[in-house]
This record gives structure tokens, C-alpha cells and sequence, in this order.
């Protein structure tokens, strides 16, 4: 339960890395347009977003680090297991497909 609850956390984490990386495009876009508006106030606020802009972007960039050594340490795992243990990792490959196949033979 722990490792279906961990697949879909790092799905869902790289989903939010994906979003986020969006935003991020989007913001530095905005910025680009108002490059040319003047006065005090947009110029602060425009330095402040650029800030905010890096710090994410550093974030985002650990986080993504993250969940690739988290992924190549379950792939290692699971090439680990399935060279131990090639039985079962067959059996369990044929239960998947022949539940699959039944499911769609349904249709």
C-alpha cells in the first residue's frame, strides 16, 4: 500500500512540477511585457517578482532532483526484486495481463 501510495505521490508531484513550470513561463512572459512601463513602483514590484521567480525556480529545481533519485532508486529496486525473485515476478506479470486481457474482452 505504501509503494502505491508512493507512485502516486510522485505522479502527482510531478504533475505540480509541471503546473508550476508553467506559471513560472507565464510570469517571466508578464515580466518581459512590462519591461517598458515605468515609474518607482513597477520597477520594485517587477524586482521582487524576479526574486520570487528565482527562489521558485531553485525550489522547483530540488524538487525535480528529488523525485529523479527517488525514481531511479524504485527502478533499481525493482530490477533488484525482479532478478531475485524471476519467478514470482513472471507470476505476477501473467496475473496483470490476464486481468487486463479479461477487462477488455469485456467491451
Amino acid at each position: 500500500m505504501d509503494a502505491h501510495y508512493s507512485a502516486e505521490a510522485d505522479v502527482a508531484k510531478e504533475q505540480l512540477i509541471n503546473d508550476f513550470k508553467v506559471v513560472v513561463a507565464d510570469a517571466e512572459a508578464l515580466l518581459k511585457a512590462t519591461a517598458g512601463q515605468g515609474g518607482e513602483a513597477v520597477a520594485a514590484a517587477r524586482a521582487k517578482a524576479e526574486a520570487s521567480l528565482a527562489a521558485a525556480k531553485a525550489k522547483m529545481a530540488d524538487a525535480q532532483a528529488a523525485l529523479l533519485v527517488r525514481t531511479r532508486a524504485a527502478a533499481r529496486a525493482t530490477d533488484e526484486y525482479v532478478h531475485t525473485h524471476p519467478w514470482q515476478s513472471m507470476g505476477a506479470a501473467v496475473g496483470v495481463g490476464l486481468v487486463i486481457g479479461l477487462l477488455i474482452g469485456r467491451r
